[in-house]
């Protein structure tokens, strides 16, 4: 008898689980070219070439006004990078990496004798307790699950990303 409960409850966690697996969307539509990401209006676009594909509105780092200096101040990049990187396993739903650092932006934050930091990231917003409000990340984009998912079927590494003030 406890071995069937024991088993029931195992196959019924086996259900539940694999309800929540994240599922990769499959995009067959034009090839995204570039990125457009504006942090005044919090908006990022996707382009095949000069034609615009999609728009969502985006959560920055905490502090969304100017460029990030260093490690731990909160804000967004600004400058031309690339998506060098995907993350299917993120703690905030699905994310693409965005290649912040550049050597610019390496020199800057030694002048200041500070570290760059990285790992800044497109994604989504994990579960209910990772949003805490208007631009809540630690220097990412942010959007929600379900357009992330959009995103990053859409986005092949090596894209270009313009983040402007």
């Amino acid at each position: 008898m406890q071995f069937t409960r024991r088993a029931a409850f195992l196959g019924a966690m086996a259900v539940a689980i694999s309800g929540c697996a994240r599922r990769i969307r499959v995009y067959r539509g034009p090839v995204v070219t570039k990125i457009a990401v504006f942090k005044e209006s919090r908006r990022l676009y996707l382009f095949h070439n000069d034609t615009l594909l999609k728009g969502y509105d985006i959560d920055l780092g905490f502090q969304p006004i100017g460029d990030k200096r260093y490690e731990g101040d909160g804000r967004t990049p600004e400058g031309h990078y690339v998506i060098d990187r995907r993350n299917p396993n993120s703690q905030f739903h699905l994310s693409i990496g965005i290649s912040y650092p550049d050597p610019r932006d390496i020199a800057e934050a030694k002048k200041l004798g500070r570290d760059p930091g990285g790992d800044i990231f497109i994604h989504g917003q994990g579960n209910i307790f990772s949003r805490l409000g208007a631009d809540w990340t630690w220097g990412c984009i942010a959007v929600t699950n379900e357009e992330m998912e959009e995103i990053y079927s859409m986005v092949p590494d090596g894209t270009p990303i313009s983040i402007f003030p």
